[in-house]
């Protein structure tokens, strides 16, 4: 039996809960992506400019991509762990202090829905049957804009982290091994730049600003990020051959 939405919803708008949880783990691994293909690549094009051997630039790719996954997964776990923390300690103060003085939290909330723009009235009627129905709930949309049943995860942003630069290390570092030398280094710059506009529109898209703007940032810079590394790859060989 399926679930229809209330008339008063437009589909396709994030109304449902769970929301936080989705783009938390979305946009971990779109970022993931990100760092996977730009960071790896820049490794294995770099070492591919100063050897023709395959074996360094084996060597190099998958010490970048183990290194990186775990430090990404890592740094996603702390950073979103911190953000957790914090929405916690928020909805258990918020408990407290209804606890404590319910009758001051109800004028605090009736002095924000009149700064909403509602009438003292409007705006106590709304309160009351608000705090009636869910306290802590209507508390904490208003004033902290948090929902207490969609506290991001930080293990679903370390894994989403995790596959992500896995998955996006793999690309370029399966392209600049399985092909032969040189046109293996021009096909691995076209591979990464074609990537990172995929990710840049979808990371766009996900926060709703210009897609290709997004995708002219990040192909410029992964572009930037490639040809220095070659360089330099280039620049050592020459000078050590």
């Amino acid at each position: 039996m399926t679930t229809q939405s209330p008339p008063y919803r437009h589909s396709g708008e994030p109304h449902a809960s769970g929301l936080a949880q989705r783009l938390n783990w979305l946009r971990a691994g779109v970022l993931g992506a990100n760092d996977g293909i730009v960071s790896t690549a820049a490794v294995v094009v770099g070492v591919a400019g100063a050897t023709a051997e395959v074996t360094p630039v084996l060597l190099a790719g998958a010490a970048a991509l183990v290194g990186g996954a775990i430090s990404m997964a890592l740094g996603e776990y702390v950073s979103v762990s911190s953000q957790r923390d914090s929405e916690r300690a928020l909805i258990q103060k918020e408990r407290r202090e209804l606890e404590e003085d319910p009758e001051a939290e109800l004028k605090e909330l009736v002095g924000l829905y009149e700064e909403q723009g509602l009438t003292p009235g409007t705006a106590r009627l709304v309160a009351t049957e608000l705090t009636e129905r869910d306290a802590l709930k209507a508390h904490l949309a208003l004033e902290l804009n948090i929902d207490q049943e969609d506290v991001v995860s930080p293990w679903h942003a370390a894994f989403a982290s995790l596959i992500a630069f896995t998955v996006g290390a793999v690309l370029p570092l399966l392209t600049i091994l399985l092909l032969p030398h040189p046109a293996r280094i021009v096909w691995t710059f076209v591979g990464v730049l074609l990537a990172l506009a995929v990710t840049g529109y979808v990371a766009a898209w996900i926060g709703g600003s210009n897609r290709w703007r997004a995708v002219a940032r990040l192909v410029i810079g992964g572009a930037l990020a490639l040809g220095a590394t070659f360089l330099v790859g280039s620049l050592f060989g020459t000078v050590i051959g």
